[in-house]
């Protein structure tokens, strides 16, 4: 569910410091774009573009699939078809999974 190799790489690359900032940002974003998921006013394929490469770079691996699904069925005209509560479940699973585990995954 999470890449803790990719966590901790990311976590090095920006400094200790900062990372937390990146963490309460992605986890911000994140929100506000999967409430929006689905509404007509906007692209869903955008929205699950940006949520697949956030999701990717902060190892959240299983949510990252399925928003390139869903992207994938969204380019080909099958928004409809996106199963947006399987992806806000994915991701809420994976940010308990993250936030339960951090400091154990990224101890030292």
């Amino acid at each position: 569910m999470i890449d803790w190799n990719k966590v901790h790489e990311l976590r090095e690359d920006i400094g200790r410091e900062d990372f937390s900032e990146v963490v309460d940002l992605f986890l911000e974003e994140v929100e506000l774009t999967i409430a929006a998921l689905g509404n007509a006013d906007r692209s869903m394929e955008h929205d699950l573009h940006f949520l697949k490469g956030s999701a990717s770079n902060l190892g959240f691996v299983a949510f990252a699939d399925l928003c390139r699904q869903g992207e994938t069925a969204a380019s080909q005209g099958n928004a409809g078809k996106v199963n947006v509560p399987e992806i806000v479940g994915i991701y809420r699973d994976s940010k308990d999974a993250f936030l339960t585990d951090f400091d154990l995954k990224l101890a030292g």
